[in-house]
């Protein structure tokens, strides 16, 4: 009896260890859309921004949400220069312990229209490296900037208490490489966009033909057709969840995509997906 009592007692604090350890990585997008893209990785022991779109004080009201101050961050990660990817810059450049990294041409275009220089941390696209317990692996996408990246981000020991996990952020690209596509497959939470639907985008009357080809150019923005291809010919991909994000407000619709990705294989089985309504950055799930 005493020994089944002590074997019930083990696997209880197993069992609640496990679920701290589950319940430790939160990620949070607090922006998707053409008006400014960030989002929120926490684990057990680092809170990073990835992309700080917004302005320095619409962050820190987000992340006040989320019980976080910007002191409190442990850096920032710019995928490229355009503004609603690095309009908080601004703000964020009062905190000068606040590690912000980016290539050198992201720094170079975005560094004039500051009135000081942020805590600036360079990477070479391309190269991995390691920032506290995450190695990050900066890569290239094809898209309108000076040398715009995507995100992948590997952190955990790779044992029962601190399992690895990963995270791709891949938005603002018109085509998918193939170096992209691996890190894609590799994801266990995927973050890829489906900017648009398109059939609105060619009907949409305020976009000039020249600003429709750029968005549909391979330089541009992956439609929703797109992506779903893309994500559908994925084999043995490591997703736990997906979220569909960088959706344009005129040319895309929340329901559209759920109803287009609720076919994607393996959807609400191996993987949950989510569409972020790019006017509230809340997950609607498919």
């Amino acid at each position: 009896m005493k020994s089944h009592l002590v074997h019930f007692v083990i696997d209880c604090i197993f069992l609640s260890l496990l679920s701290l350890r589950e319940v430790e990585t939160k990620f949070k997008i607090l922006g998707s859309s053409s008006s400014g893209n960030a989002a929120l990785l926490r684990t057990g022991k680092s809170n990073i921004l990835i992309d700080a779109g917004l302005s320095g004080k619409k962050l820190k009201f987000l992340l006040s949400d989320e019980g976080l101050s910007i002191e409190e961050l442990d850096a920032v990660f710019l995928t490229h220069e355009h503004n609603d990817h690095s309009a908080g810059i601004r703000g964020l450049s009062r905190y000068m312990n606040l590690p912000i990294f980016a290539n050198r041409d992201t720094i170079d275009a975005i560094q004039p229209k500051l009135p000081r220089r942020p805590n600036w941390k360079r990477f070479e696209t391309g190269q991995p490296f390691q920032f506290q317990e995450f190695k990050v692996h900066p890569f290239s996408v094809p898209h309108d900037a000076y040398d715009p990246v995507g995100f992948y981000f590997e952190w955990g020991k790779g044992d029962l208490f601190d399992p690895p996990s990963s995270l791709a952020w891949v938005t603002d690209l018109g085509f998918v490489p193939t170096l992209v596509r691996e890190r894609i497959r590799q994801a266990s939470i995927l973050v890829i966009e489906a900017n648009h639907c398109t059939e609105m985008l060619e009907k949409d009357e305020k976009r000039p033909w020249s600003l429709k080809q750029r968005i549909r150019g391979r330089h541009g923005h992956l439609s929703n057709q797109t992506t779903y291809e893309l994500l559908e010919s994925m084999e043995n991909a490591c997703w736990r969840e997906v979220f569909l994000m960088h959706l344009s407000q005129d040319c895309n619709d929340v329901n559209l995509v759920r109803e287009r990705f609720s076919t994607l294989p393996g959807q609400g089985k191996r993987f949950a997906t989510y569409v972020i309504d790019p006017a509230t950055a809340q997950p609607v799930g498919v």
